[in-house]
């Protein structure tokens, strides 16, 4: 059975920065690269939320960016 390493983490939090001709919301995200592999969502969600009121911007979404290894 194969296996997943991780081997990076980010936060990504996406905000909608204004509509578009057609009525879409125009998003726009920032990421936040190395983040700890262990850091739990709790404490993800509590980092976003300090983020959050830096901005202006509406959020849209948070959200957890792993990638990995697959081992056989």
């Amino acid at each position: 059975m194969a296996q997943a390493v991780v081997t990076a983490s980010k936060l990504r939090l996406v905000f909608q920065v204004g509509m578009d001709d057609d009525g879409k919301p125009v998003l726009k995200s920032k990421t936040f690269n190395n983040i700890q592999k262990s850091a739990t969502p709790d404490q993800l969600l509590q980092a976003a939320q300090a983020l959050i009121g830096l901005s202006n911007d509406t959020l849209s979404n948070i959200e957890r960016v792993e990638n990995a290894d697959l081992l056989a």
